[in-house]
């Protein structure tokens, strides 16, 4: 029994080496999630993106301002002259913090009255949210103490830090949740489904019998797309059904926007699951590679954690994934009642990725074909 059970030992760990992709797999996919845990994954978010409105140009407000970016929580990205800019961004997703100084900011505080600024934060994301605002009340205690042991007084309220929590003032978790989590499951059903029938069909020699035929490769692939972008939209609807009737989540902007803005996230996830089927031989590593996929998206696209909190390395990676843009447009939607011009930039982006991966789906086809 030992010597049998020895050979059929060794014969699967033969298959093994001889499967490679396999085998790459299953040794890559635990150290990619070790790195990711280990690294992209940091509840404290800081560097938030900021922009600063500052009516006051004093040197008051000039400390202020420093004070913030040296807490580590705040990034400034530039100074704006109006408040709409500050609105803008926060709607794109540009900015999370928008600090406003008024005019009479350094005058109340060299007649020794308190001095109001404001804080408003992008609450859509709760967490990024929740640091900004502990770290600016923080800060206003801190700089308060800090003036009046200056002057020898008991400590009073120096500055007044007038924080405001857009578009979940209170930070109720399915408004938040429930947006990513359709854009995760089109992702999961987009990628994962169109690999697996790819592959299937290969399996099965349907594959080769559609490519003797005067089809040509990219008609092919229009073809196998187009039924599950029906899908997706199916998904969507049912999805969106769920979110506001169970949830109550609100959908503050057009919905035939974000109807419009889906289609090219389901299209960049479907090339992509035909990119996975042009490189796996069988059902099981693609569903493998999907997973592979499925994985980064979730954890490094801002659905749980904020991008804002990981290195740099990722920030960097999360831009070639599509759900990194759609988590934006269908939030903006949702959420801040964002239109085309907010949301414009993240459409661009996700045409980008339909083109790089529709080309490199492509020449897989065509190689395999050949």
């Amino acid at each position: 029994m030992g010597r049998r059970l020895w050979a059929l030992l060794v014969k699967e760990f033969i298959q093994m080496r001889r499967d490679r992709v396999t085998f790459g797999i299953m040794v890559a996919l635990p150290v990619v999630q070790l790195i990711i845990f280990g690294f992209a994954i940091n509840t404290e978010v800081k560097h938030l993106p900021t922009l600063v409105l500052d009516r006051s140009r004093s040197a008051e407000s000039r400390e202020m301002r420093d004070a913030f970016v040296a807490t580590g929580y705040f990034h400034v990205l530039r100074d704006v002259e109006r408040f709409s800019d500050i609105e803008e961004a926060l709607q794109s997703g540009t900015a999370s913090v928008g600090i406003v100084f008024p005019p009479d900011f350094a005058p109340r505080l060299r007649r020794h009255q308190t001095a109001p600024l404001q804080v408003v934060v992008d609450a859509s994301d709760s967490m990024s949210a929740g640091s900004a605002i502990s770290a600016a009340q923080m800060l206003g205690m801190v700089k308060g103490q800090e003036a009046m042991i200056r002057r020898g007084k008991s400590p009073l309220t120096v500055y007044d830090v007038r924080l405001r929590a857009w578009y979940n003032p209170d930070f109720v978790a399915p408004f938040y949740m429930v947006p990513g989590t359709l854009g995760i499951i089109l992702t999961m059903t987009m990628i994962m489904i169109t690999s697996a029938a790819l592959v299937r069909e290969r399996e099965q020699g349907t594959m080769e019998q559609l490519v003797v035929t005067p089809v040509r490769p990219l008609e092919l692939m229009l073809g196998k797309i187009l039924p599950y972008v029906i899908v997706g939209y199916v998904q969507l609807s049912l999805g969106l059904a769920v979110g506001m009737g169970l949830f109550d989540v609100p959908v503050r902007g057009s919905l035939g926007l974000l109807y419009l803005l889906t289609l090219p996230f389901i299209v960049a996830n479907l090339f992509l699951g035909i990119l996975i089927s042009g490189v796996a031989r069988t059902q099981m590593q693609a569903t493998q590679m999907s997973f592979f996929t499925l994985l980064p998206s979730i954890l490094l696209s801002g659905y749980v954690f904020p991008r804002e909190a990981m290195p740099e390395i990722f920030f960097q990676f999360s831009r070639i994934l599509p759900l990194t843009y759609f988590l934006r447009i269908i939030r903006g939607i949702m959420l801040k009642g964002a239109g085309w011009n907010a949301l414009g930039e993240n459409v661009l982006a996700l045409g980008v990725l339909i083109g790089n991966f529709a080309t490199v789906s492509l020449l897989t086809f065509r190689r395999q074909e050949a």
